[in-house]
């Protein structure tokens, strides 16, 4: 929905993975926010001082030791996510999109001479339950619960070609073939 502060529903696992990995570098990202909050609002109303703390090893290695260990946090579940996003499986289908200036054209691989130009319909010829500047006149179909590969290229500038729902988001590079899957 319009103005939502969170991500929209999942509808791939490889999203609800997503989802999870962004809400857990969140939780990490609050934590520090607020202890380093609460230390600098403490050191306002703090006039204590401490002749032990101006020249101490133990402190300098704790808080170079543990900003390190709070980035293993971080890294392990991204490095487990980027593998699994990038692990091809068996397709069941192939759809080839191509962007153009102002359209996308898409071929189905396994099919012969399935080819169709998906143009967007102008704001002036949507109906009232369109979306404006996202519907086109021809749109892909797709099986569901199907593993889909997804081979992106461009004809003249990088577009990019995105269904976030799915977490999907491949670049079309000219001259470039770039490839992705979703289920």
């Amino acid at each position: 929905t319009w103005a939502n502060l969170g991500l929209q529903d999942s509808a791939s696992p490889l999203m609800e993975q997503l989802i999870f990995f962004h809400d857990h570098a969140l939780l990490i990202l609050v934590m520090i926010t607020v202890l380093v909050g609460y230390l600098m609002f403490m050191l306002f109303f703090n006039n204590y001082i401490n002749r032990f703390l101006l020249h101490g090893q133990l402190i300098e290695m704790i808080w170079t030791i543990l900003p390190a260990i709070i980035l293993l946090f971080i890294a392990f579940p991204s490095l487990r996510l980027l593998y699994l996003l990038d692990e091809i499986n068996e397709p069941s289908v192939t759809l080839k999109s191509i962007g153009h200036q102002w359209y996308w054209s898409y071929e189905y691989s396994d099919f012969n001479n399935v080819e169709f130009d998906s143009y967007m319909i102008p704001t002036n010829e949507i109906s009232n339950d369109g979306f404006r500047l996202l519907d086109v006149d021809n749109r892909i179909v797709l099986p569901m619960n199907s593993q889909i590969r997804i081979l992106v290229t461009a004809a003249d500038v990088i577009h990019s070609w995105t269904i976030p729902a799915l977490g999907v988001k491949v670049d079309g590079t000219p001259g470039r073939l770039n490839q992705t899957n979703f289920f």
